[in-house]
């Protein structure tokens, strides 16, 4: 199954916890990581105030199940030293399912698509950069990002590896 995971860090060394949960994704057994975008530095959305945030995308094929997934992402966040204290506040990792199989889900752990990705050029760009002819819903994502503000958006220097 394919799978699209947005990844964020404000807090700390972002580089690497994007870095160390890449690492982390790929070292899953039922799980490889295909391409990884390059990382944005992008303006906290929504939430108190905080620091920028260093975003990326990766695709990955994987045999779990979107439930199974999330759960595995969610123990990559905890060992990553994430704490959920304040909606939408920093993070060392914020690690989101975004698309999985064209599955749509709406269970109480998890809607995909994900319910905010079409509104976040801080997902969409990355994932425009590694799959350009995806669609979300009956839409191709270049479509979507065409029609976001893309301000605050900009392209970190350094990039991600897959090892």
């Amino acid at each position: 199954m394919k799978a699209i995971v947005a990844l964020g860090s404000n807090l700390g060394d972002r580089f690497n916890f994007l870095q160390n949960a890449v690492m982390e994704i790929n070292a899953i057994s039922q799980n490889r990581v295909t391409h990884i975008s390059s990382v944005y530095e992008t303006l906290p959305v929504g939430g108190p105030a905080q620091d920028n945030y260093l975003n990326a995308v990766i695709s990955l094929e994987t045999s779990l199940n979107a439930e199974e997934l999330l759960q595995k992402l969610l123990i990559i966040e905890l060992n990553l030293g994430r704490e959920r204290t304040t909606t939408w506040g920093p993070r060392t990792i914020d690690l989101d399912l975004i698309y999985f199989e064209n599955q749509s889900i709406n269970s109480p752990n998890l809607v995909l698509p994900h319910p905010r990705a079409h509104e976040r050029c801080f997902v969409m760009k990355p994932w425009v950069e590694i799959d350009p002819a995806a669609n979300l819903g009956d839409t191709r994502i270049e479509e979507i990002l065409l029609k976001l503000d893309c301000t605050g958006v900009n392209l970190f220097p350094t990039t991600l590896v897959n090892q």
